[in-house]
Protein backbone atom coordinates (compact mmCIF):
# COMPACT_ATOMS: atom_id res chain seq x y z
CA UNK A 1 0.00 0.00 0.00
CA UNK A 2 1.12 3.76 -1.01
CA UNK A 3 2.54 5.94 1.94
CA UNK A 4 -0.93 7.40 2.29
CA UNK A 5 -2.00 8.03 5.70
CA UNK A 6 -5.67 6.30 7.03
CA UNK A 7 -7.02 6.79 10.13
CA UNK A 8 -8.15 3.27 12.02
CA UNK A 9 -11.94 4.99 12.43
CA UNK A 10 -11.76 5.20 8.40
CA UNK A 11 -11.63 1.56 8.25
CA UNK A 12 -13.89 0.43 10.77
CA UNK A 13 -17.22 0.19 9.08
CA UNK A 14 -15.89 -0.65 5.30
CA UNK A 15 -16.68 -3.37 3.76
CA UNK A 16 -14.03 -6.19 3.17
CA UNK A 17 -14.01 -7.90 -0.06
CA UNK A 18 -11.35 -10.00 -1.89
CA UNK A 19 -9.77 -8.94 -5.16
CA UNK A 20 -12.37 -11.36 -6.52
CA UNK A 21 -15.20 -9.11 -5.10
CA UNK A 22 -16.35 -12.11 -2.72
CA UNK A 23 -17.64 -10.17 0.86
CA UNK A 24 -16.64 -11.55 3.88
CA UNK A 25 -18.20 -8.71 6.05
CA UNK A 26 -17.16 -5.60 7.55
CA UNK A 27 -14.07 -3.75 9.57
CA UNK A 28 -15.55 -4.11 13.42
CA UNK A 29 -12.02 -3.45 14.87
CA UNK A 30 -8.01 -3.49 14.47
CA UNK A 31 -5.77 -5.27 16.51
CA UNK A 32 -2.28 -3.65 16.79
CA UNK A 33 0.93 -3.87 18.29
CA UNK A 34 0.57 -1.41 21.07
CA UNK A 35 4.75 -1.47 21.16
CA UNK A 36 5.69 -1.07 17.34
CA UNK A 37 2.36 0.14 16.17
CA UNK A 38 2.26 -2.74 13.91
CA UNK A 39 -1.16 -3.87 12.34
CA UNK A 40 -1.83 -7.21 13.28
CA UNK A 41 -5.66 -8.47 12.47
CA UNK A 42 -8.70 -6.77 11.13
CA UNK A 43 -11.75 -7.95 13.33
CA UNK A 44 -14.82 -8.76 11.58
CA UNK A 45 -18.25 -7.27 12.18
CA UNK A 46 -20.98 -9.48 10.66
CA UNK A 47 -19.42 -11.99 8.59
CA UNK A 48 -20.67 -13.27 5.63
CA UNK A 49 -21.51 -16.94 5.37
CA UNK A 50 -18.74 -17.15 2.57
CA UNK A 51 -16.31 -16.11 5.35
CA UNK A 52 -17.95 -18.42 8.17
CA UNK A 53 -17.06 -21.23 5.77
CA UNK A 54 -13.41 -20.95 5.40
CA UNK A 55 -12.75 -21.17 8.77
CA UNK A 56 -10.54 -18.20 9.51
CA UNK A 57 -8.68 -17.46 12.58
CA UNK A 58 -11.06 -16.14 15.43
CA UNK A 59 -10.21 -14.09 18.80
CA UNK A 60 -10.87 -15.39 22.15
CA UNK A 61 -14.77 -13.61 21.81
CA UNK A 62 -14.70 -16.04 18.79
CA UNK A 63 -14.73 -12.77 16.39
CA UNK A 64 -13.46 -13.34 12.70
CA UNK A 65 -9.66 -12.13 12.25
CA UNK A 66 -8.45 -11.46 9.32
CA UNK A 67 -4.35 -10.97 9.10
CA UNK A 68 -3.68 -7.06 8.19
CA UNK A 69 -0.40 -8.64 5.69
CA UNK A 70 -3.70 -9.65 3.63
CA UNK A 71 -5.14 -6.06 2.58
CA UNK A 72 -3.92 -5.06 -0.66
CA UNK A 73 -5.65 -1.76 -0.77
CA UNK A 74 -7.96 0.37 1.03
CA UNK A 75 -10.97 2.71 -0.91
CA UNK A 76 -14.24 2.76 -0.57
CA UNK A 77 -13.60 -1.13 0.60
CA UNK A 78 -10.73 -3.26 1.95
CA UNK A 79 -9.72 -5.70 -0.42
CA UNK A 80 -8.12 -8.17 0.77
CA UNK A 81 -5.75 -11.31 -1.28
CA UNK A 82 -7.67 -14.17 -0.31
CA UNK A 83 -5.09 -16.85 -1.10
CA UNK A 84 -2.95 -15.16 1.71
CA UNK A 85 -5.54 -15.47 4.39
CA UNK A 86 -6.51 -19.13 3.22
Amino acid sequence: MEDEKIFSKQLVGKSVVSKTGKKFGTVGDIVFETHSGELINLVLASPTQYADKLELEKDKQNKTLIPFSAVVAVGDFVVIAEEDII
